[in-house]
Parts: structure tokens; sequence; C-alpha cells
């Protein structure tokens, strides 16, 4: 059901108030966004409004705030430099069916695989990225370096640093906006302090008429209502070859970053977000976007971090945002444009503080090293490349770990019992790391004629698990040996059913598994 607000403390007033801060720190990154990808501005404005709105309306994370994102531009710059825009529409539409079927196929549940390690490192990580992105806004104008070093991080070193009394004037402004924005809460609550920054710092500059750098020097905002178009791309098979691994990729990444943010604002609200149904809404507002001129987009955790910290709980704030963003861009152009980027730079670091896991420091040195190398790894590949890598590797590693660690975990043992049989008790998962261990342990030489290994506290994990068993059965039967495998689980019977064809054990003494025996004989 459409609910504005899930709870008592999503409140009109602030999820408004909430969504016109969103707004107006949407805007820079937008413009930004687009050039980084290759297109003009209102292709980012336009994505950061439709995205912003269908996942506000229908999304499964209230309060959640999506839009054009870096990750995802770094990706299509690419594609847009070899084929044009009009290939990036057709990309991002097929990249919001993909999202659809994620969604639909209730993939998105998969994101509770995610350790906890990774989602430290993917917060601290994209924490890193946004300082590093506003560093990008203390290069000179002129320099080529100074947007693109705003979201590409690797050419910040090559910006063109401000100097005297204008990079002063920033720096100054900065730290009058995030002075506001944390003290200004302790008198009062009732208006997000992100916006009386950006208000007050722009009275200042503009009544003191102080040399400021403001958003109408990104670009102009101006324009109408974003209009239906059909991708013109040629409908063919060549077509689909071009655009489908830029769409898989875009997806992706789309629903990785979507589906923690969501994890992330959870934990903050202490609530729970359906991710299933944002893997859908997210698929359905890029496919729309394809078709109005929008570059795509997906869930942005620095906008979601100031919307919920702001007070914005409910739908209404990510859909007073994207409102604002459209009136932004139809009426309030010149006065939008005549905000300094100081004040947005410090509504930027303030998110930057609290995004970041400050805790990681304390809990690095108290958590197995493995974890520890996890959370520092994911950090440093989401910094140095994106997300989606990041996350994939730190799980890779993470489960690699797990795998490790449970190898060394499978014990056997020993004993004859009074019928004078070789009984082996094994305890532990069978699976493709613990297979050498589980085998070194056996010599069919030195057993009795009768041989029993006992299941009861195992489970066969995988096809390796059962290799070793069938070449386990081999190397009795050849020594002359009478072997019982027994209080297999009905898993791994299953298993050995369906593999029935591929592993060949020659102990057949239930005619139903082809391998096992139920009892001892």
């Amino acid at each position: 059901m459409f609910e504005l607000h899930p709870s008592k403390v999503a409140t009109i007033k602030n999820d408004i108030l909430s969504g016109i801060t969103v707004a107006l720190a949407l805007v820079p990154e937008a413009v930004a966004f687009a050039f980084v990808a290759g297109v003009e501005p209102l292709v980012g404005l336009y994505a950061a409004f439709m995205v912003g709105l269908i996942t506000a309306c229908i999304g499964g994370r209230p309060g959640m705030i999506s839009g054009a994102t870096g990750a995802l531009a770094v990706v299509m710059v690419a594609l847009v430099a070899d084929h044009g825009v009009e290939y990036l529409f057709a990309t991002v539409v097929l990249m919001g069916g993909l999202q659809i079927c994620a969604g639909l196929f209730k993939l998105g549940k998969f994101i509770r695989m995610v350790p906890h390690p990774v989602m430290l490192g993917f917060v601290n990580g994209l924490a890193i990225v946004i300082f590093l992105a506003q560093l990008g806004q203390f290069g000179t104008q002129g320099d080529p370096g100074w947007l693109a070093g705003t979201f590409m991080q690797g050419s910040i070193l090559d910006v063109a640093w401000l100097k005297g009394q204008q990079l002063y004037m920033l720096i100054g402004l900065v730290i009058v906006t995030m002075f506001i924005i944390h003290f200004l809460p302790r008198f009062t609550k009732d208006v997000p302090s992100s916006l009386v920054a950006i208000i007050v710092v722009s009275v200042l500059v503009f009544s003191l008429d102080l040399d400021t750098r403001v958003v109408g020097d990104i670009a102009s905002i101006s324009g109408g209502l974003p209009a239906f178009h059909i991708p013109s791309v040629p409908l063919t098979f060549e077509t689909l070859a071009i655009i489908f691994p830029y769409s898989v990729i875009l997806a992706m990444i789309g629903l990785i970053e979507s589906l923690l943010t969501l994890r992330l604002v959870d934990e903050i609200t202490e609530s729970r977000g359906r991710g299933n149904k944002e893997c859908v809404a997210q698929g359905v507002a890029n496919t729309a976007t394809g078709f109005f001129g929008g570059m795509g987009g997906c869930a942005m955790i620095g906008q979601s971090m100031i919307n919920v910290n702001s007070g914005g709980r409910g739908r209404l704030s990510g859909i007073t945002a994207a409102l604002c963003l459209l009136l932004f861009i139809l009426v309030a152009s010149p006065l939008i444009e005549q905000i300094p980027l100081a004040a947005l730079i410090g509504v930027m670091f303030i998110v930057v503080i609290g995004t970041f896991e400050w805790s990681s420091f304390r809990v690095i040195r108290k958590v197995p090293r493995s974890d520890a190398l996890v959370l520092v790894l994911v950090s440093a590949v989401t910094v140095a490349t994106d997300l989606a890598v990041a996350v994939v590797v730190g799980v890779i590693v993470s489960a690699l770990v797990f795998a490790w660690e449970h190898a060394k975990h499978i014990l056997i043992e020993e004993r004859e019992d009074h019928k004078g049989s070789t009984v082996y008790a094994v305890t532990g998962p069978l699976f493709f790391g613990s297979v050498t261990s589980f085998l070194d342990r056996f010599d069919p030489g030195k057993d009795n004629d009768d041989v029993i290994i006992d299941f009861a506290r195992s489970r066969v994990a995988d096809h390796s698990g059962l290799e070793a068993i069938d070449t386990l059965a081999d190397r009795y039967l050849n020594a002359g040996k009478t072997l019982h495998l027994v209080h297999l689980s009905d898993e791994c019977r299953r298993l050995l059913t369906r593999a029935s064809g591929l592993v060949e054990v020659n102990v057949i003494e239930d005619p139903r598994y082809f391998v096992a025996d139920d009892v001892l004989a």
C-alpha cells in the first residue's frame, strides 16, 4: 500500500524540508555526473528527477534518494564516446528491464550474502569517494580536471588548485556551512540544519558581494519538461550486441549500490525495507528514464544520508526532492544557479563525517585479521575502481576465507566395533576445501576387511565431496575390503542420485540411491 509516512517520526514538515535540502544538493552532482558520462547537463538532471520520483513513489525503502550517480556515469562514458547518446538511452531502457526481472525473480535477497566487513568497507570507501569528489571543486574552473576530477578520483592529482584569496574564501564558506549544520540542532530541530546553512551562506555571499564560485559556473540548469522519445537506434542484433554488455554491468552496479544503501538506511532508521520491491522500482524508473532522455541512475548514499539526517523518513521526502528539482529546471534556475558551491561542499563534508564508520578503527583491532583485511580491501577497491567490483571482491575473499577455515574443521575418529569392523566417524562438511584432508585420513591397506564410514555428523556439500566418496569407494574395493556408507543425510542422498551419471560409486547396497547403506550391516 502506498504510504507517505511509514512512522510518526516522518512528519510532513520534516519530509518537505529535507526534500528541498536534498534537491539543492542534487543539482551540482547531477550536472557533474552528466559531464562525466559525456552528455548534456539536462540529461543528468532529467535522470535525477525521474529516477528519484518513481523510486520514491513505488520503491521498497521510503526515505532513500535515487538519481544519477557517478558509479554508473564512469561506465557510460565509453558507450557515449563510441556510439552516441541514443545508444545510451537504449542501454538504460534495457538496463531497467533487467532490474525488473531481478526483482520479479526475488534476486534482491542475495544481498544478505554480503558480510558485515564488506558492508563496513563499502560505507568507508564511499565516504572516501564522496570526500575526494569534493576536492575537485577546489580546482580552478579553467582546468580540464576541475569537473572530471570531481567524480573520477584518478584526475584529482591533476587538478590545478585554487590559490590565494579565492581559495581562502572557499574554505571559509565551507567551514561556516559545516559550523551551522553541526551546532544548529543544539538550539532547534524544527528545520533541517543543512537547508538553513545553504540559505545563510547564500545570503552572506550575495549581501557582501563575495567572489566565489556558484552553481551557475558549472552549467545552466534551465530547461523544459522531459519529452517522450524512443531511442533512435537500429532494432538489430548488432545493436543488441553493443548495448547488452553495458546494460548488464549498469544493472548490476545499480542494484548493488541501491540494495547496500537500502541496508544502510535500514540500520539508521531501525526499520526494514523491501529489497525485491526496490529492484523492480529501480527497473521501472530506469526504463521510463531511457524513454524520456535521461541517463539512468540508482540509489545515492550521499543524498540519502542528507535526507535521513534532516528528518526525511517517508516517501514524501523523495517526492519533494524530485519535484523541487523539476521546479528548479523549469522556473527557478536563475535563483538556484546563484547558490555558492561552498555551501553544497560543506553539506557533503558533513555527510562524509556522518557516513564513515569511525568505529571501524577500534573494531579492526578486535576482529579476526581476515575480516580486517576484507574491510580495508573493499574500501580501497571502492576508491580505486567502483562499488560493484569492490563488493564482488569482498564477497569472494570472504567466501574463500570461510572455505579455508572450514576445511580445517573436518575431523575423523577411528575405532573398532564389537564385530571387528573399522569404523570412521566423520565430523564437519565435506566440500572442495576439505576433500584432501578427508582422503588423507583413510588407509585401506591397514583397515579390517569390513569398513564403516559414518556421516551422521557430516554433510556432503558439492560435487568435489561426491567425487571424494567415489574415489574412497574405489580404493577399498580395489583393496578387497567391504565398505559401508551410513547415515548420509537426505540432502546428500539427493545429490548422489542426481550425480549418478557422473559419479560411479561401486558400493551398491541401497538400490534407491546406488551408494548408501542406511543401517549398519
